[in-house]
């Protein structure tokens, strides 16, 4: 989105027109939508901006449930905001900890921020892209005890605050089409800034699950959180927001609501043995928090191959923190030998998963010309460090045990 365009938008006619639009349908004719409005006097920038606005307020129903309905977005910033769930957990922290003022520094469209105001703290929020300022702004009209500034998250005064917030901005600048830094020294604010805050302040940081974990200090929190076994952020918390005795979380948000496994650091691995009658896949956020072994433990799993994230046990459990399947029976990683194999059996329908080996899935799945009205799961890794295929059959939550 451009300022002109925001300017369009944030006018009582923009306003208006945009709350009377009907629910985003992604299969309507668009043209046909252009020219009522276009026909009823409203301008082509206008109509652009309202309509462009109602797919993103649509789109961001998956991150802000109905709360959606009366934000406004950049294509950006919808994509790199927290979702209300998450940002909801990272404002409990806060208030736990007694924070009454927290300054969200790089507060994009206002996620974070719009979490912080709903459980009643004061927020300074800021961001030093104008637009996005605006944007949060207008997200956070709602709440009396929230103030947006535009400006830099190093040089913003912070008399009486007493908690900071951080979500370095890792894109290239810019409302779409942005590309990913990689350079945590290019990063807005850098990583040391960010973390350096945490000597004047009960502070947060919120980083993308995949940054190298060397960069991550040892005398803080390290959170690392999934959403329906999609991997979001890790959160790294310092002081009083950081829990005692807890320096490694695996937070995740499944069917049922939120579970979370925690351990004073990484887990010490289980041993290798023999493939059994289940195989677990540990969630994203398990994995990257380095507690395998932890809930190896509890499930009385062993791993199959050395360095692959696959559990396996003669017994199958409920967690919410694996997926689990019954190896119905193992092969060779063979493509011609699969693709008879399943051919016999009439399974039409497969979903591959794949650790340990380089594959690429979509493609294989072509190669196996699939025909039959039954389906199955293959497992695509090493088991005692041979490439194999374990045909299987998911383990649905019903059937396990406590």
């Amino acid at each position: 989105m451009e300022s002109s365009e925001l300017r369009e938008l944030l006018t009582p006619e923009g306003l208006r027109l945009l709350d009377s639009l009907p629910a985003f349908d992604q299969k309507a004719d668009v043209v046909s939508q252009v020219a009522r409005l276009r026909k009823a006097g409203h301008s082509p920038e206008l109509v652009a901006a309202v309509l462009g606005q109602s797919r993103l307020r649509a789109k961001g129903r998956a991150k802000f449930g109905d709360f959606a309905e009366r934000m406004l977005f950049t294509e950006a910033g919808l994509e790199q905001a927290t979702r209300l769930a998450v940002a909801s957990t990272h404002a409990g922290r806060f208030r736990r900890a007694g924070v009454t003022r927290v300054a969200d520094l790089g507060c994009g469209i206002g996620g974070d921020a719009l979490a912080f105001a709903a459980l009643e703290l004061g927020v300074l929020a800021v961001d030093r892209d104008e637009v996005t300022a605006a944007v949060a702004t207008y997200n956070l009209a709602p709440w009396s005890g929230a103030e947006v500034r535009l400006g830099d998250a190093e040089q913003v005064d912070l008399a009486g605050v007493d908690g900071v917030f951080l979500d370095p901005a890792r894109r290239t600048a810019g409302h779409a089409n942005t590309s990913r830094i990689q350079d945590p020294s290019q990063w807005s604010p850098t990583l040391d800034t960010a973390f350096a805050f945490a000597s004047r302040f009960p502070t947060g940081v919120k980083l993308g699950p995949g940054v190298d974990r060397d960069l991550l200090p040892t005398d803080a929190e390290c959170q690392w959180i999934s959403v329906n076994r999609s991997v979001v952020e890790v959160g790294v918390w310092f002081g009083d927001l950081a829990r005692p005795g807890v320096g490694r979380a695996a937070l995740v948000f499944g069917p049922d609501g939120p579970s979370e496994m925690t351990a004073p650091g990484d887990s010490d691995d289980v041993d290798v043995a023999e493939l059994a009658e289940y195989v677990y896949e540990p969630d994203g956020a398990v994995i990257r928090a380095r507690l395998i072994g932890d809930l190896a433990r509890t499930l009385d799993a062993h791993t199959i191959s050395r360095d692959i994230a696959y559990l396996s046990s003669a017994t199958a459990r409920a967690t919410p923190f694996a997926q689990c399947f019954r190896v119905i029976e193992t092969f060779p990683l063979d493509e011609k030998l699969l693709r008879q194999e399943l051919k016999t059996r009439g399974i039409g329908r497969v979903e591959i998963k794949k650790r340990g080996v380089d594959v690429d899935p979509a493609a294989f799945r072509k190669k196996l010309q699939l025909k039959g009205a039954n389906e199955a799961t293959l497992i695509l890794t090493r088991v005692a460090g041979r490439h194999t295929a374990l045909l299987c059959e998911r383990v649905v939550a019903a059937d396990l045990g406590a």
